[in-house]
């Protein structure tokens, strides 16, 4: 019965967007990231850039100066929170008190209606040239929970204590291992007992995300962004050793694990999917390989393993009636490995390639939607410019920018107000060495500063990037013609 609403559900919400559409074209862009990958930035970065007429010049409506106007509307969906777009404009463009804004943690959405010149005669008799984007930011936890449709709790259960096992995990979950051999899944169900697993099972994902470890995936994902769920029963339910065990029978622990797994998986990861992610038209997930590059052969493996993860739940659902007949269908992914500035020019070809190896992998074995695919290096907004250094006799290309107070390469620590030139490390032509994890701690990365926000060459003050208008144009470009 569930299931039946939910297909309906999702068929009049399709109808209703098609509907709509004929009058009123709209594309709705999903916006995730993988571990901080940088999805407000880019957001942010996104809408001002069309906002202010920012340099795009691999943007064809833009750079083919189709684009009249932009701006902001209320958004269609009055269940959902705003994205709080000026709020993280003015903490990037704060002089010298700038920052980079603050993740979120929620479903939000923002509608940016763009009036451009039509070229085919419907849309001059139509809708005169006018589109709307409906940018729908999500956390990157939540798509990795979609998987959890189709799995029983004692299936998810199986299959998250054998990762666990595992290095580099087994060492950040020995707090939660010890506890779990006190459990009897058998026993009569304690509050008290639930409550102090999922605890240690939620301190053990947060562990899994640090930068130390970097891995990216740890469903069930509100676990790490509880919001309005904390301490809901909801969220108090972990896996249990059930190998050689009895089953559970009704009032047991087992049994109580079951159905706050179930009550989760109803509640809180088929509406998201349904009302919200299956409505999609396009979709991009950024990346942070460049964390996982440094952290190690098992931060990569994971990564790759979130990948085949993301891919695999574009076919969630494919198989339902209501998606065969009235069903949208995401027709274009990007994945983006972000924060290319940390790097100089000549690696950025190189980190798409290793994000490109990475895909391909994973699409190999994903059952994914046959949606068109690319991979980018990018920066949505630029925090640093390249410069060289001559150290002992050799030439080193190197960026330079203001690093954020704290942090610090060898003995040194930035005061968070001084420019600092750093040469970060060269990634291989050949991808191969970086998958094997070969260059796990060769590379230094720092956190740099928003950049200064001051006028561009034509007097607009927009943000410096790398390669968001290729992004954009994969995305969004077709819409316009």
């Amino acid at each position: 019965m569930t299931g039946l609403i939910d297909e309906t559900r999702m068929a009049l919400g399709s109808l209703g967007d098609a509907a709509s559409g004929l009058v009123h074209p709209t594309i709705r862009l999903g916006v995730t990231g993988l571990s901080r990958a940088g999805k407000t930035v880019f957001i942010t970065a996104l809408v001002h850039n069309l906002l202010h007429g920012g340099r795009l010049p691999l943007f064809s409506p833009m750079a083919t100066g189709r684009i009249a106007r932009a701006y902001l509307e209320p958004q269609p969906d009055d269940r959902l929170p705003r994205f709080p777009y000026e709020e993280h404009l003015a903490a990037l463009t704060a002089g010298d008190d700038r920052h980079w804004p603050e993740s979120t943690r929620r479903l939000s959405q923002l509608r940016l209606t763009v009036e451009y010149e039509p070229s085919g005669f419907f849309a001059r008799r139509t809708h005169g040239g006018r589109l709307h984007i409906d940018i729908v930011d999500y956390p990157g936890e939540w798509l990795l929970d979609l998987p959890l449709m189709s799995l029983t709790y004692e299936a998810w259960s199986a299959a998250t204590l054998v990762a666990s096992r595992a290095a580099p995990r087994d060492r950040l979950a020995g707090s939660w291992h010890a506890h779990l051999k006190s459990l009897d899944p058998a026993a009569p169900a304690e509050e008290a007992s639930a409550a102090e697993a999922a605890r240690l099972f939620t301190a053990y994902l947060a562990s899994c995300r640090s930068d130390d470890a970097a891995l990216s995936s740890l469903p069930p994902g509100r676990f790490l962004m509880p919001g309005d769920l904390e301490d809901s029963p909801l969220l108090t339910f972990a896996p249990l050793d059930l190998e050689g065990r009895t089953p559970g029978r009704r009032g047991s622990l087992q049994a109580l694990m079951r159905r706050r797994y179930d009550a989760y998986v109803t509640h809180v990861v088929r509406p998201f999917f349904f009302d919200h992610f299956s409505r999609l038209d396009r979709q991009i997930v950024l990346v942070d390989v460049l964390t996982a590059l440094n952290a190690g052969p098992a931060a990569l493996t994971d990564l790759s393993a979130a990948i085949y993860g993301v891919l695999d739940c574009f076919r969630v659902g494919a198989k339902s009636w209501a998606s065969h007949l009235f069903g949208r269908r995401i027709d274009a992914i990007v994945f983006a490995a972000s924060k290319a500035d940390l790097l100089h020019h000549a690696s950025h070809d190189r980190l798409e390639a290793i994000l490109e190896a990475l895909l391909s992998s994973a699409a190999e074995r994903a059952e994914f939607s046959g949606a068109r695919i690319d991979a980018v290096a990018m920066a949505a907004i630029r925090a640093t410019r390249e410069a060289i250094i001559t150290e002992g006799g050799e030439d080193l290309a190197c960026i330079a920018g203001v690093p954020e107070k704290g942090e610090k390469i060898g003995k040194e620590i930035f005061d968070g107000n001084s420019e600092a030139a750093i040469f970060p490390g060269d990634l291989p032509a050949d991808p191969a060495p970086a998958l094997a994890g070969e260059l796990e701690g060769d590379l230094k990365f720092v956190r740099f500063r928003p950049p200064p926000f001051a006028p561009g060459p034509w007097g607009a003050r927009v943000f410096p990037h790398i390669r968001l208008d290729r992004a954009l144009e994969f995305l969004i470009g077709d819409a316009f013609r």
